[in-house]
């Protein structure tokens, strides 16, 4: 199947490209290329999956609090280190910001005495095609330099800025000048990144009144997000509740009001009663539906959204549709998600979804669907690629089959 065209330069968002990972907990090395702006990953229990998705989630934590912060949340290095392996925990990605040539982020972590330290962190592009890469930030253990401008080159001068310590990020610690613009939208870019875990059961509480713009991590304010969207975007609350009925018919509409002790209470009005109920009492699907499309209707959306098997509490029916809907959002950001449901599988394209395995040694492996030979020839006779993986032909995704090398389907 033929990708889709590319936007143009105006309206394309920031995308990561590439990914690859070395001795991240299962991820002795594992690269995904050509990462579209929709990725699913697929996979039996224990493959990996959420081991990629936390490494998006892990790197983003390093912005956001800290990499000792993120590293110890883990288990520090006994844990999160892979299994023998000497070598640091390096995740690299390949960027690209509209107008700008392809940028590499390049993290390397250790630990020394029970602390995390960045043993290698650089930047790197090609400012021509065929041109050599060129290195515009280069740091170890909080010692290096940068390259200012707003787009570095070989002959623009180089500074070198010491970091307070070695566990901090370069790309964190020098982001935050203005005279390194390209380092500034790198770390821009990963402190925007919305890695959800989203919980029914924190869409149910009750926070403090007051609007808020953004969902959290585990949709606790779910409540706050309607608030802000009620005053400040009347017209995008109205396009989530018409989604919201396409998917749950009997669904009115959602309503935030303050309590007299300050709290907000979120209300569900079911169409054929007159008073709305309480979320509390709410269905878990409803509510995980209502807080999916609240994130992707969002209206300045995050440059990068990670949701971990969105179809848990919902309905078989409503998946497909719920896989339509994170392709028109991922036309607005980039949107990572893992699954193990053929009836989401069935609304996605060859090449949006990854396959996981482990190998003899216990060791994640990937391939892209699209690189399928067969499965490619099935989809154009009209074949949907979740009855194709219920059916076998995705060997390596199936937790009844050995996981080895993946053999052919049938």
């Amino acid at each position: 199947m033929p990708r889709p065209s590319a936007r143009p330069r105006t309206t394309t968002p920031p995308r990561v490209r590439e990914l690859r990972v070395r001795n991240f907990r299962a991820l002795r090395d594992v690269e995904i290329k050509d990462i579209s702006p929709l990725t699913v990953l697929l996979g039996p229990n224990g493959s990996g999956k959420s081991t990629v998705f936390d490494v998006f989630a892990f790197l983003s934590e390093c912005f956001e609090v800290g990499l000792r912060g993120a590293w110890d949340k883990r288990g520090r290095g006994k844990e999160l280190k892979t299994r023998g392996a000497d070598e640091p925990v390096t995740i690299e990605i390949k960027y690209k910001e509209p107008g700008y040539p392809t940028i590499t982020y390049h993290l390397s972590v250790d630990e020394r005495n029970g602390r995390p330290v960045v043993v290698e962190e650089w930047l790197q592009w090609r400012r021509k095609p065929r041109g050599k890469p060129f290195r515009f930030l280069e740091y170890r253990e909080g010692k290096g330099r940068a390259v200012i401008g707003e787009q570095p080159d070989a002959d623009d001068r180089r500074v070198e800025i010491p970091l307070k310590s070695a566990d901090l990020l370069a790309v964190n610690a020098l982001g935050q000048f203005e005279e390194h613009p390209r380092v500034a939208a790198l770390r821009e870019f990963i402190t925007g990144w919305h890695v959800t875990y989203l919980s029914a059961e924190s869409a149910r509480v009750q926070p403090e009144a007051g609007p808020q713009e953004k969902l959290s991590r585990t949709g606790d304010n779910l409540a706050n997000v309607i608030q802000y969207l009620a005053e400040q975007h009347p017209e995008r609350l109205e396009r989530i509740y018409q989604a919201l009925r396409e998917r749950v018919p009997r669904i009115d509409r959602v309503s935030a009001e303050p309590m007299p002790d300050g709290r907000l209470l979120l209300k569900i009005k079911d169409a054929p009663f007159r008073q709305p109920i309480l979320a509390k009492f709410a269905s878990d699907g409803t509510l995980k539906m209502l807080a999916y499309l609240v994130v992707l209707y969002d209206p300045a959306p995050p440059p990068f959204i990670g949701i971990e098997e969105p179809e848990n509490f919902l309905h078989p029916r409503l998946l497909r549709g719920l896989a339509e809907e994170c392709r028109r959002a991922a036309e607005r950001t980039q949107l990572l998600a893992t699954t193990h449901s053929p009836f989401f599988l069935n609304g996605l394209r060859p090449e949006e979804v990854w396959v996981l395995w482990r190998d003899q040694q216990g060791h994640t492996r990937t391939q892209c669907v699209d690189a399928m030979e067969r499965v490619g020839e099935l989809m154009k006779q009209g074949a949907a690629l979740g009855d194709l993986w219920m059916e076998g032909f995705f060997c390596a995704g199936d937790p009844l089959v050995n996981q080895g090398e993946p053999p052919e389907g049938p």
